[in-house]
């Protein structure tokens, strides 16, 4: 596991160059347009990772090379990097309709080192963008379920650090027992695993000391990944719309002014992506 925090006052990118020596060619990063940048792009594809990342709407991608499922070939890194990086671009259309009727309609321009458009059709690397959510959704379980809300207890720098490496270890270490409980169940996908579930497996365990050192042969799913099988989210779960709860009136995010709903709601997804047209030949990914 590699992270990087700090003080506000540094921002995103800086953070996330510290992590970059931490990518390989097995990975591929996601990554909102805050991280756009042609330096940190090069970066990444110098290590030899793949990336998918939305871009800023100040970037205006020129054309090189149209392709046949709608994105097109750009060069990125004009007047910044000495050899200009080949990037392909994906412009689409989202369109969400919420269960009361309500339609939200978003433009979107993806960028990508992954140019092949037979081996990654756009509308595939469209929905691997939109689940990104989920995963920074995930990380939402460290300060809503592991710290069940309350703030770090530290009152000096180094304790803060230790804190925030506890949590993240143990975080890490729950996903790692969730993803070997399905060591052999293919047919579940890892969003059916639930992360509260883990926690509470993981704490019972520990409390009572049982079942930390099995008496039979170790495997993979141990107790805690029974439990979490055992407990599965529904294959289709409903996504959760939730305003902001505003603990502190100085707080700097403002409130939720009525632009989401309240309640939960179902939704329905359309992308759309300009001349689109490809053949679903077998592919596979990085």
């Amino acid at each position: 596991m590699t992270a990087a925090f700090g003080t506000e006052s540094e921002g995103e990118l800086p953070y996330a160059k510290r992590l970059l020596p931490a990518l390989d060619k097995t990975m591929l990063l996601l990554a909102d347009a805050a991280f756009d940048g042609n330096e940190f792009l090069h970066a990444v594809h110098q290590s030899g990772a793949r990336f998918l990342v939305r871009s800023g709407a100040r970037r205006v991608p020129t054309s090189a090379e149209h392709l046949g499922d709608g994105s097109y070939i750009a060069r990125i890194g004009y007047g910044v990097l000495r050899v200009l990086l080949p990037v392909r671009v994906i412009e689409a259309t989202l369109t969400v309709t919420l269960a009361d009727g309500t339609v939200r309609t978003e433009q979107w321009r993806l960028i990508t080192n992954l140019l092949d458009p037979v081996k990654y059709p756009a509308t595939e690397l469209v929905d691997l963008y939109h689940r990104r959510w989920q995963a920074e959704t995930a990380y939402f379980s460290i300060k809503a379920t592991m710290l069940d809300g309350r703030v770090l207890r530290s009152r000096s720098i180094d304790g803060l650090d230790q804190e925030v490496y506890a949590l993240l270890t143990a975080y890490q270490a729950l996903i790692r027992a969730g993803d070997d409980a399905l060591t052999g169940r293919p047919d579940i996908p890892m969003e059916r695993i639930s992360f509260t579930v883990l926690l509470a497996a993981a704490t019972d365990t520990v409390t009572a000391s049982h079942g930390i050192f099995p008496s039979t042969l170790v495997d993979l799913v141990g107790t805690i990944g029974r439990a979490a099988l055992g407990d599965l989210l529904p294959a289709h779960r409903r996504e959760r719309v939730k305003a902001r709860t505003r603990k502190n009136p100085n707080s700097k995010y403002g409130p939720n002014a009525g632009q989401h709903p309240h309640k939960a709601q179902t939704y329905t997804v359309r992308t759309t992506v300009a001349f689109f047209a490809h053949d679903l030949n077998s592919r596979s990914w990085p």
